[in-house]
């Protein structure tokens, strides 16, 4: 077995686009998706049109379900651009899809947490805004219950696998579209990747063994940087030219 996975695209659809074109070069048919297609100063129509036409298993992130179920009022402004632009079939088809979902009856795939789609798995904030790794019992305690072998989550941006006491194996592709953001919860504070290139990741069972490898795919990330200064959200103009905010 051996399949793509991607998450947090974000509106990005030149990214998603440039890690299409990656997933094919690798020989790869199969995707997962863990969510978060939509909400960011880009284009959340072209971007959810792509991903209605992959075939690829799919989950829903918590600001796909913002743009779907809050009211306007509710919603933050890289939210409303997004319900702005995405059409009542392409809405209804996000409304539709899963919280989680098992592929091939061997890997659970979530957003976030089996509990929340707006909760860190395995990083954790202090008071202070500083984002680490969350301790391995934490980690472990929202896995409790879960018996496939492979874990799937995203939502923090952060290319990371993390293997179980126990031998399962948790792992956030990264985000495709995403590198940086500023967040309140549970603290406020900023997550920032480092990288302008578009993530996802390769996994692939050998044996009882699951492997990972993380993928960085260069894109026309100033053409992205440009739509979001044209959409006056300066924090995503900076993540997307340079992986940081400044």
């Amino acid at each position: 077995m051996r399949f793509a996975v991607l998450a947090d695209v974000h509106g990005n659809y030149l990214a998603l686009e440039a890690v299409l074109a990656d997933i094919k070069a690798q020989g790869l048919t199969e995707i997962v998706n863990l969510g978060d297609m939509v909400s960011g100063p880009l284009d959340a129509h072209r971007t959810v049109e792509i991903m209605m036409g992959m075939n690829a298993v799919c989950v829903r992130g918590n600001h796909d379900r913002y743009v779907t179920d809050y009211t306007l009022e509710q919603m933050y402004p890289s939210d409303r651009l997004a319900h702005s632009q995405l059409t009542p079939p392409q809405m209804e088809w996000l409304r539709a899809l899963p919280f989680s979902a098992i592929y091939r009856n061997e890997v659970y795939c979530v957003h976030a947490t089996p509990d929340d789609d707006n909760t860190y798995w395995m990083e954790a904030v202090t008071p202070e805004g500083v984002v680490h790794m969350a301790a391995i019992e934490s980690i472990e305690a929202k896995a409790a219950g879960i018996p496939q072998s492979l874990i799937l989550c995203a939502h923090t941006h952060i290319a990371r696998s993390v293997r179980l006491r126990d031998g399962r194996m948790i792992v956030n592709p990264g985000s495709v579209g995403g590198p940086g953001y500023r967040d309140i919860t549970p603290f406020p504070h900023v997550l920032e990747v480092g990288t302008p290139d578009a993530c996802y990741a390769i996994i692939e069972k050998r044996g009882d063994r699951w492997d990972v490898t993380f993928r960085q795919v260069p894109y026309d990330h100033d053409a992205m940087a440009a739509l979001a200064r044209q959409n006056e959200s300066m924090a995503w103009a900076s993540a997307l030219a340079t992986g940081w905010i400044r």
